[in-house]
């Protein structure tokens, strides 16, 4: 079983758990936390991570059904009580060493079609430090026999400090049930807010690929390929999750049912060996 892995620049440390998710453990500047951080030596459980993969879907797939091409597909209900499939299966398998040194590791894995997602995928993700940026690469590819539906993301958990502030642009934000489902979309410039008062688990449309999170410690930037965001926090909480990603939340679902086009959902469908790749960095420095 591959150990734990640690990355470091001259300003930040990354710490990261292949087997466990293919998880970042922890991410500090100097000595300060930039995401919900623990030495990966002692994390035991991916959930209490600093950040994970979402592949083969971001958020959730309702009531752990897939509804593809007239075929409903029975999905693990993978979140204890919870009854949808949740941020894809990455997240919950090992990934192999593909390649590292001090400052760059590349991760695999392969799933073969099961009860957790019913098309066969290859998967890969890349960490690269550099001075004060983490950057962030995710790919996979379909190997499936016939086209499959394919969704990527990440789930990074950043510190709320006092005085946290996060800051972004969109058009639209996707309005949610009690059952923690979009139910329809409204227009939203994004958010500029304190962090300390929000309660908020929204996807954003229209995203512009950038977020300002600052607070009276540090000033984080995260940048991405991918133009929607999940954001989640809310007054009982200690981090804010800021997430890319590149589908509305249980998008598939949405399109087999009518409620959008594909495309204006984020939907992609992957040809047999069709791949499709995404990128995030986090860019971190000290306020004086």
């Amino acid at each position: 079983m591959t150990g734990p892995i640690t990355l470091s620049s001259a300003s930040l440390r990354c710490d990261i758990k292949p087997e466990l998710g293919g998880c970042i453990a922890g991410l500090w500047l100097g000595e300060l936390p930039v995401l919900r951080s623990t030495p990966a030596s002692e994390l035991t459980s991916v959930r209490l991570a600093g950040s994970y993969p979402l592949v083969p879907f971001s958020n959730r797939v309702g009531h752990a059904t897939l509804k593809w091409q007239g075929t409903s597909h029975p999905l693990v209900q993978n979140n204890g009580p919870e009854p949808h499939a949740i941020h894809g299966l990455g997240w919950q398998r090992p990934w192999q060493v593909l390649d590292q040194d001090d400052q760059l590791l590349m991760l695999a894995c392969e799933h073969r079609a099961d009860a957790s997602w019913p098309f066969a995928f290859d998967a890969s993700q890349s960490f690269r430090l550099s001075g004060n940026t983490l950057e962030l690469t995710l790919s996979m590819t379909n190997q499936a026999a016939t086209p499959a539906p394919a969704g990527l993301g990440w789930h990074p958990y950043f510190v709320k400090r006092p005085g946290s502030r996060v800051a972004f642009e969109a058009t639209g934000r996707w309005e949610m049930s009690d059952e923690k489902l979009p139910t329809h979309r409204e227009p939203s410039r994004g958010l500029d807010a304190d962090c300390a008062a929000m309660d908020v688990d929204h996807c954003f449309d229209g995203w512009s690929g950038m977020v300002h999170l600052r607070d009276e410690k540090m000033y984080t930037r995260i940048t991405s390929s991918l133009n929607r965001l999940v954001v989640f926090t809310n007054t009982s909480r200690n981090f804010v999750a800021i997430e890319p990603v590149s589908h509305v939340n249980n998008a598939i679902n949405l399109v087999q049912a009518g409620a959008g086009r594909a495309e204006d959902l984020g939907v992609q469908v992957l040809a047999p060996g069709e791949s499709m790749s995404v990128h995030m960095s986090i860019q971190v420095e000290r306020v004086a």
